[in-house]
């Protein structure tokens, strides 16, 4: 058993431990096991930072607002979205998933709808064929100290095409899962969308050195497809 010190918060040592045991993910009593990168992972349970955020706050108002909504359908309105959840499959944890029910499914769509300024719905949409992604790159220039955050389009993007991003990171990471939502694809001009605005707005001035990480996908009727993701880095000035 090997244990590797990872974090230091209000004196108390938080330990990741590799062990060898069937695949397990979630809380066990006071430990919380989950898969690495290198076999099965235990740590010590600590509560996440909550800093409640404007964003968060807003974000979980509208999970409870379409939770609560659920009990206001009518019965063959539940029994529709109960219906149509039958063929949408959860999140796969350790190779494992199962449908949603129609409360998921009511809830999820909607709050994707509502997050992205549509009208939220009662009765179930039909599945969905996404077209192609028209965003095909994402590059981060500094002409003179002016910095570009620019996501290459050959065509205009279908409405919602939706862009996300993460803060300026280090270089050397590979992966970042703080990625946030900054809002529509903007129209392209001569084949660039700039995203600047956004990211700025979002996180405040780029920094020279840091890493940004992107994640584009599309929503149709709440649906989404499965997101393209870039990173680049913000270089020095030319």
């Amino acid at each position: 058993m090997r244990q590797l010190l990872v974090g230091v918060r209000t004196h108390e040592f938080l330990f990741f431990m590799k062990i060898l045991d069937i695949p397990q993910s979630g809380k066990l009593g006071m430990q919380v096991r989950m898969p690495g990168r290198y076999g099965a992972v235990a740590r010590i349970y600590g509560v996440c930072a909550n800093p409640q955020t404007v964003a968060q706050m807003g974000v979980r108002r509208m999970f409870a607002r379409y939770a609560q909504a659920w009990a206001g359908l009518t019965v063959n309105q539940r029994m529709a979205w109960n219906d149509a959840a039958k063929t949408y499959l959860s999140k796969a944890r350790l190779g494992q998933s199962g449908p949603l029910t129609g409360c998921q499914l009511f809830t999820r769509l909607n709050c994707n709808l509502v997050l992205m300024g549509a009208s939220a719905v009662v009765v179930p949409p039909q599945a969905v064929v996404f077209p192609a992604l028209v965003p095909s790159g994402f590059t981060i220039t500094n002409t003179l100290g002016v910095i570009k955050m620019v996501l290459t389009c050959g065509d205009d993007p279908t409405e919602y095409t939706v862009v996300s991003a993460s803060g300026g990171v280090s270089p050397g990471r590979s992966t970042d899962r703080d990625i946030r939502v900054l809002g529509e694809c903007p129209q392209p001009v001569l084949g660039k969308s700039d995203i600047t605005a956004m990211w700025v707005a979002k996180f405040g001035v780029p920094v020279v050195g840091r890493k940004v990480f992107v994640s584009v996908h599309q929503m149709i009727d709440g649906f989404t497809d499965i997101p393209a993701k870039w990173d680049a880095i913000v270089p020095v000035a030319e």
